[in-house]
């Protein structure tokens, strides 16, 4: 999707567990499995909206970055109900940055951290 303001990104992201183990999984915004990764060439939004399938009561509490200080994300929202984060790149620095989504859970205070997808900037 693009329009004169940008471009949106949507990854769904779903969480099952596998003996205890949280797997993560992602679905672009076509329906097909993905890293979770997204490649900017525009000012871009790009959503991740968690399905957990867990049982646990998993909500999005914000993202680490391995390198905070990039300039290849400017900004993160997160939704109220802990369903959607949104990370803003206005796509003004060249580069990649790795991150981990953080999740908190119902059953206990401690936080969960997903496998690290990357945002790609490129220029067109």
């Amino acid at each position: 999707m693009s329009d004169i303001y940008g471009q949106a990104h949507y990854i769904k992201v779903t969480v099952t567990l596998d003996n205890g183990t949280p797997i993560f999984n992602y679905i672009n915004a076509e329906g097909a499995e993905c890293p979770g990764d997204v490649t900017i060439t525009a000012a871009s939004t790009i959503t991740y909206l968690l399905d957990d399938q867990t049982g646990k009561g998993l909500k999005f509490v914000g993202a680490g970055f391995l390198t905070p200080f990039d300039g290849i994300i400017d900004a993160i929202t997160l939704s109220s109900d802990g369903k959607l984060i949104q990370m803003v790149d206005l796509d003004h620095t060249t580069g990649t940055t790795k991150f981990q989504l953080v999740l908190t859970n119902s059953n206990n205070t401690l936080m969960l951290l997903s496998p690290d997808p990357q945002i790609i900037n490129r220029q067109d």
